[in-house]
């Protein structure tokens, strides 16, 4: 019975990240393995920094952290920052994530 909370931990850990990948927007299952060997590495080389930096932001930047409490799936996220740049500039982060908070209220 000591063990059994062990072996679910690193199950959770173990099965965890790969969905991640997967799942949350960072499409890592999809595109590799097409195309030209550098540009593959290159695309998986971006994603699993991008995969790093993402909870390295939310610790740090209060605002961004606030906008993935309510738009609680990062697809969603992700999308949004994607289609309010398709149509306006922003000077810096802290304008857009601004600009993305006043929208919410």
């Amino acid at each position: 019975m000591d063990v059994a909370p062990s072996g679910r931990g690193r199950w959770k850990i173990a099965n965890e990240n790969p969905n991640v990948r997967k799942t949350k927007g960072y499409h890592l299952e999809h595109h590799f393995g097409h195309g030209k060997q550098s540009l593959a590495a290159f695309r998986l080389s971006l994603t699993l920094l991008a995969l790093l930096f993402h909870p390295v932001l939310e610790w740090s930047d209060d605002k961004s952290a606030l906008l993935r409490r309510v738009l609680a799936r990062r697809r969603t996220f992700f999308h949004d920052i994607q289609a309010v740049m398709r149509y306006m500039i922003f000077d810096n982060w802290d304008h857009l994530m601004d600009f993305m908070i006043q929208g919410l209220e």
